[in-house]
């Protein structure tokens, strides 16, 4: 991109900049009523919200695994204004004192949470995306700056306003909460915004973190993609198994925590019918690899039974589909997993307190489970109010960005004249 293309977008960045600095001097009373009238703003705009989604709903073919992702419903705004609710109760972790110590020469000396400054963050066609990242980056004083993704953009500008009118109504600058246009080149600016960026979050598909990974100069966290497994252990408990599996893979088909993968354990095959029999009634595909498949000839429907092949190990399906993969022992249970993994979640299902601690203890992911569904990993789940999103790599933060994975920190030292020799 040409210095002239970027040039266009400079405003957007020092108008997002500037206004972060002005977030420092709101009172956490203010920043809460801001969020809980959000919330309620949210709830009286439904329809006006509900209208405008299914502009972008209209140009999205519905067997599309992005549509669902998409799609906003009433339920949906409802949960989002609870969520902004939730984030408003929660303690602020701003100013919070990590260490503190005064040294020999008598300077005082604390380590005290700040916010990051400006978080970018690039997403697909999530509109709720919008709700998450405001709270949370203005919770912790944050300024944010949103590239959202055409298919949603209808969407994100009727909820982008939607947060604004609230902003100015307190007297609040609204480019602390900053939409960008939907194009490329608003992509490529931000990628390049070290003067004005802090830190970058991609939050989508493998192909756009991987994008983001490869050409941007502000520093980035990585949302993983997420290729999840969940093995069934030769002590798995069957009708614990046929809950967690069924959940894990049809409660929401196209969210990054929802099943891709079944490990089973060889002398368990016998059981193998039974535990997938619930996902035939939700229509799911399954693609088992030859002791599997012949397992499953009999009684799952042909129409929904298939040969695996290599390519169905490792893929985020995001549809209602999901591997089957046998396997001799938890070993190789963990091999298997550290050669397909996103290290997003995985599980293990077995009542042998050995297993369970060998595989929670060996598994490389961001969130490990034992006899739980996967679609627990989600940040409202765990207590942090919303996401920013999953993190599966290892600095800064790992698994649900809450609120203390938005701040830094800083060193106060005190002194009374001290000087070093």
């Amino acid at each position: 991109m040409s210095q002239e293309d970027n040039s266009s977008y400079t405003g957007y960045l020092q108008q997002a900049q500037a206004a972060s600095r002005s977030l420092s001097s709101l009172s956490p009373d203010l920043v809460n009523a801001v969020l809980r009238d959000v919330a309620a703003a949210t709830r009286e705009q439904a329809e006006f919200l509900l209208a405008e989604n299914a502009k972008d709903l209209d140009r999205m073919a519905p067997e599309d695994p992005k549509y669902d992702r998409l799609k906003l419903t009433e339920a949906r705004l409802q949960d989002i204004a609870q969520d902004l609710e939730n984030v408003a109760q929660l303690r602020s972790p701003l100013g919070e004192v990590l260490l503190q110590k005064t040294l020999s020469n008598g300077l005082a000396i604390s380590k005290v949470r700040v916010p990051l400054g400006v978080v970018g963050v690039i997403y697909e066609a999530r509109p709720n995306v919008t709700y998450d990242v405001f709270s949370l980056c203005f919770k912790t004083g944050n300024a944010c700056i949103l590239k959202g993704g055409s298919d949603a953009d209808v969407s994100n500008q009727a909820i982008a306003s939607v947060i604004h009118r609230v902003l100015e109504r307190h007297g609040i600058e609204p480019q602390v909460a900053t939409l960008l246009p939907a194009d490329r080149l608003a992509t490529e600016a931000l990628l390049q915004a070290t003067d004005y960026v802090d830190v970058l979050i991609p939050r989508g598909s493998q192909a756009l973190i991987d994008y983001v990974r490869q050409n941007a100069k502000v520093p980035v966290i990585e949302t993983g993609a997420g290729i999840v497994h969940t093995y069934f252990d030769a002590a798995a408990d069957l009708e614990k198994g046929k809950k967690i599996i069924f959940n894990a893979k049809t409660r929401r088909v196209s969210v990054c925590n929802a099943l891709d993968c079944l490990l089973i354990h060889q002398s368990r095959l016998a059981d193998l019918p039974a535990l997938v029999a619930p996902l035939a009634q939700a229509q799911v595909e399954l693609f088992a690899d030859a002791l599997a498949y012949q397992s499953l000839q009999d009684s799952y429907p042909a129409r929904l039974l298939f040969a695996a092949q290599e390519e169905h190990f490792g893929t985020e399906f995001l549809a209602l589909r999901m591997a089957v993969k046998t396997v001799p022992d938890v070993s190789a249970a963990l091999d298997h997993i550290a050669r397909y993994s996103s290290k997003h979640s995985e599980a293990i299902l077995s009542e042998d307190p050995v297993a369970l601690e060998t595989f929670l203890n060996r598994v490389d992911a961001a969130a490990v489970y034992a006899n739980a569904s996967t679609a627990f990993t989600d940040g409202a789940q765990f207590g942090l109010g919303a996401e920013i999103g999953i993190s599966t790599q290892k600095l800064h933060a790992r698994g649900p960005m809450g609120l203390e994975e938005l701040t830094s920190y800083k060193w106060i030292v005190r002194g009374d004249g001290q000087v070093r020799r």
